[in-house]
């Protein structure tokens, strides 16, 4: 679906008219292409007082071949925001490590590295400030000054526009190696183009089972990974992305969609499986084929998902029935068996899908709505169970995706959906394809519990 919007604004008389008018002016994002560095640029790296993560991300950044500089050396300028950076003074990213601020007054220390550098980030740049999370402060007023960051990150997120995003990542003080390297999955996705649909997140990195990729840019090599809902959509988009990074994949749906199945699993060298995830012996014929040609699964993505939308009011009981059962127990009822039968183990992931939907409601979907809030209650109530056996469950918030479905929406609704967000613009299946694959790495063990919107930083549920 094009956004044409988007396409006049960019043309020599839509800029005009958008500067003149004060019209939303959605920028050109960065995403991701294999062999793309890490940044448009360097990364300038700093540190409130006493803070414990500025040393090892410095190392973490270096190795990933971003040029790391620090606010006070040489071809870093510090300019008065007012009148914008010189091109010889912009960076790829700011980062920020926070940890050190244990009470209100040193929130301060943040403004004083923020405020020099705020117009000097390269459009598509990033903004990822490190904390602790409040509930493993030490005192009350740590927790008090760490919860105060959010509110910093977010709005960042709204003012540096030009495609810039903004994030906070929380990482927990009684970390090991596995925080080290879920650390290092984490910057390499929202330092990226991946993360180009993802702003104003909260993030908690903790310990886990992870297995650092021996290619970073093949994080899936040889991962046995089930996506469901595969024959179109967000669904192909993942499926590809999958198997562009390393993986083999498991694409399931429905027997209607059949062909566009077959047409997906052929193009990425993947197998298909026809199957109605509502039928009750579903889990267990899943079960059976992933142990007969694959002895396991490595990745599980609750993908697969439908509406049948009207108000309460006028809603008959199937139309409520199939959305829950699609989109929620048919989730619970397939990690009960692979969890059972011991086919997802040790170092698994689990990623399902919700909806900001789930978050802020949305009229004429209280059954869509209803099937996705489950869906956060379900991965914050199994999370910590299943990190208990290493195995990460996390999921994935989409905002207003480009797909067939919202081609449907009427268009004063449409261009109101595209529009609230920070990027003034849709996503694309891509970009929660790019969000999916990270949670889905090895190396991204350590998360748990996340719930990450690609939404573009919507206005909705914000």
């Amino acid at each position: 679906m094009t956004d044409r919007y988007a396409s006049f604004v960019r043309s020599a008389a839509g800029r005009t008219l958008v500067k003149r008018l004060g019209l939303p002016d959605p920028p050109r994002l960065r995403r991701h292409t294999p062999g793309d560095p890490l940044l448009p640029g360097p990364a300038l790296l700093g540190a409130a007082t006493g803070g414990r993560l500025a040393e090892p991300v410095g190392a973490l950044l270096t190795t990933a071949g971003v040029e790391v500089r620090d606010p006070a050396a040489a071809g870093v300028e510090v300019r008065d925001p007012a009148a914008g950076p010189a091109d010889g003074g912009r960076v790829g990213a700011l980062v920020y490590d926070a940890t050190g601020v244990t009470d209100s007054t040193a929130l301060r220390q943040l403004y004083d590295f923020f405020h020099p550098y705020a117009r000097s980030v390269l459009p598509g740049g990033r903004v990822v400030v490190l904390g602790t999370p409040p509930e493993e402060c030490a005192t009350p007023r740590e927790a008090t000054a760490q919860r105060a960051i959010e509110g910093l990150t977010r709005s960042i997120g709204k003012e540096f526009g030009r495609g810039v995003t903004a994030q906070l990542v929380y990482v927990t003080p009684d970390g090991d190696d596995s925080t080290r390297t879920g650390l290092e999955s984490t910057l390499r996705f929202l330092l990226s183009g991946r993360s180009a649909y993802v702003s104003g997140q909260v993030l908690r990195v903790g310990t886990g089972r992870v297995s650092a990729p021996a290619d970073w840019d093949r994080p899936l090599d040889g991962q046995v990974t089930l996506v469901t809902g595969a024959a179109r959509g967000i669904g192909a988009a993942l499926a590809r992305l999958l198997a562009r990074d390393g993986a083999r994949v498991v694409a399931l749906d429905v027997p209607a969609a059949g062909d566009a199945l077959a047409e997906v699993a052929n193009e990425i060298g993947g197998t298909a499986v026809q199957l109605d995830l509502t039928a009750p012996d579903a889990p267990d014929r899943l079960a059976r084929h992933l142990a007969d040609r694959h002895g396991r699964v490595d990745v599980v993505v609750h993908n697969a998902g439908i509406t049948r939308d009207k108000t309460l009011g006028r809603m008959d009981p199937d139309r409520w029935d199939q959305v829950i059962d699609v989109n929620l127990s048919s989730q619970e009822r397939i990690n009960d068996v692979l969890l059972e039968r011991e086919l997802i183990g040790d170092g698994g992931r689990i990623v399902a899908v919700s909806s900001i939907a789930g978050i802020a409601g949305n009229r004429g979907q209280t059954n869509y709505a209803t099937s996705k809030a489950g869906v956060i209650g379900l991965v914050r109530s199994t999370a910590p169970v299943l990190g208990g056996r290493g195995i990460s469950l996390n999921a994935v918030a989409p905002g207003f995706i480009e797909t067939r479905l919202t081609a449907r929406i009427p268009l004063v609704v449409r261009e109101a959906g595209r529009r609230m967000n920070s990027m003034a613009q849709g996503g694309l299946p891509v970009d929660v394809a790019e969000t999916i694959g990270w949670l889905a790495w090895p190396a991204s063990g350590a998360l748990r519990g996340n719930i990450v919107r690609v939404c573009g930083q919507s206005l909705l549920g914000a």
